[in-house]
């Protein structure tokens, strides 16, 4: 083969063997790795055997298994088998654990009885990233993703589900004692046959009717309705899409605006978002350092607690009010054409009439729920506007006791006409990465407890190639040492 550059002959020794720090370039981020876990006091964190025994085999030393975690993440190589092999045939895993290769169920059990120091671990690159002077703008956007779990959605049962599934088992019953009654009106050999062939599905089908019976009882006696077979913690979530869902989790996250880097999350397996936003918003700010921080969420996330649950605590939450009234669609006037002073206390209506404050609350379950009703008993009576306002004799418009702290909330969005679109730039956009990182079935993993450990390592890989696509791999180093 002449004419092209030829590789070395494989039987050929050398007198000096290469040495295996120069296979690895100054800008590799494998060396990001190293120094990142090495800085880390993996006692303070919670790692077990991070102080040898003084008997038995030497183990593995914690930061060598978590290296080549952080490794794995961050070049989509989460299972333990396949860095198992990784281990023995790449360069850059060979130079960062220094030829060492654990076996996979030495690593699988390390991320299964470290998840809380794990977790503590990756939050630590979110505390660099703080040391760094990366949340200035203190604005973060937060949204939640469903991301699918090691169950199959036929191992998934909710009453709904164990009722449609007895239907179609007992309609195919019907379909074969049917057919059964039409073998037997057939005298023959092959009729004889069929009938072996078509009791046999009767039976097999009258045990499934048994079984799922008894998983209805098991789904009603279960706190929440559902009962998933091999993952126990996954549930049934609704998607966006028209009547689809899955079986996994709500991961929750808080982007910083600025430099798109996930500065705090959480994993949950309750499919609604509307009880997220105070404790998303905490924890953002306690992962900024921010003593003030706005927090941008979409609709999902309006809840007037959770923005009372805010109020106070430096967390400035901006979410679209929803509007639920169909008056507009009877064309009628909505509840945003009447004004409110919150000086006088008392709504003006499009007419000009004042609607004041009445005597007595609705709504009363607990004093948060408290509404108050304004209305104007005369005015409305020979009103020329009220075929447009109401079709009862006066209008009233309702008023929860802390509207204010929605009043300002709005106050704050009207200020940020581009709000939404930042949250959409923000915080979107890490999920599809995620989740193409992640593959098809998004964790490996079962159980809520180590579900949040691997997604941690996710974001912690997430967040490192963000910082080395801002800085570089070289400052990196020099930051982690510092």
């Amino acid at each position: 083969m002449k004419r092209f550059i030829a590789g070395e002959d494989r039987q050929q020794i050398t007198l000096l063997p290469d040495c295996l720090d120069d296979y690895i370039t100054a800008d590799n981020p494998v060396r990001l790795v190293e120094v990142f876990v090495d800085e880390l006091d993996l006692g303070a964190l919670g790692f077990a055997g991070a102080v040898p025994e003084a008997t038995g085999r030497p183990a593995y030393h914690p930061a060598t298994l978590l290296k080549i975690y952080v490794y794995g993440y961050l070049n989509r190589v989460p299972s333990s088998r396949r860095l198992e092999r990784e281990s023995q045939r790449n360069i850059e895993l060979i130079w960062l654990t220094g030829r060492l290769m654990p076996d996979f169920k030495t690593l699988a059990d390390f991320r299964k009885d470290n998840g809380p120091a794990i977790q503590a671990a990756c939050a630590q690159f979110v505390v660099l990233c703080r040391r760094l002077n990366l949340f200035s703008k203190a604005v973060v956007a937060v949204d939640g993703s469903k991301f699918k779990a090691v169950n199959n959605r036929d191992k998934n049962f909710t009453a709904a589900k164990v009722e449609a599934r007895l239907a179609q088992v007992e309609a195919s019953i019907g379909r074969y004692l049917a057919a059964l009654d039409r073998a037997d009106r057939e005298p023959s050999d092959i009729a004889e046959a069929r009938t072996t062939r078509l009791n046999e599905k009767i039976a097999g089908l009258r045990e499934q009717m048994q079984a799922l019976q008894a998983m209805g009882r098991q789904v009603e006696a279960a706190p929440d309705g559902q009962i998933s077979l091999t993952d126990p913690d996954a549930r049934s979530m609704a998607t966006s899409g028209k009547s689809t869902g899955l079986v996994g989790y709500n991961v929750q996250a808080a982007v910083d605006a600025e430099h798109h880097l996930i500065v705090a999350h959480a994993v949950t397996n309750v499919g609604s978002d509307r009880a997220q936003l105070a404790p998303m918003g905490l924890l953002a700010q306690a992962a900024t350092g921010c003593t003030t921080l706005t927090v941008l969420a979409d609709r999902g996330y309006l809840s007037g607690e959770q923005v009372l649950a805010c109020e106070g605590t430096g967390v400035l939450p901006c979410v679209p009010k929803t509007l639920t009234s169909g008056h507009a669609k009877r064309g009628l006037f909505t509840g945003q054409d009447f004004v409110y002073d919150a000086e006088k206390d008392h709504y003006t209506c499009p007419a000009g009439q004042h609607l004041t404050k009445g005597a007595t609350r609705s709504d009363r379950r607990a004093e948060g729920d408290a509404m108050d009703h304004y209305r104007n008993l005369t005015a409305c009576l020979d009103c020329a506007l009220k075929p447009r306002c109401t079709p009862t004799e006066t209008r009233r418009v309702k008023r929860w006791v802390h509207e204010g702290v929605l009043d300002a909330m709005q106050a704050r969005l009207d200020r940020m006409p581009d709000a939404m679109k930042i949250r959409r730039q923000t915080v979107e956009h890490p999920f599809g990465t995620l989740k193409a990182w992640m593959g098809a079935t998004h964790f490996l993993t079962r159980t809520l407890a180590k579900v949040r450990t691997e997604m941690s390592l996710q974001v912690l890989a997430y967040n490192m190639k963000r910082m080395i696509q801002i800085f570089g791999v070289g400052p990196l180093l020099a930051a982690v040492r510092a």
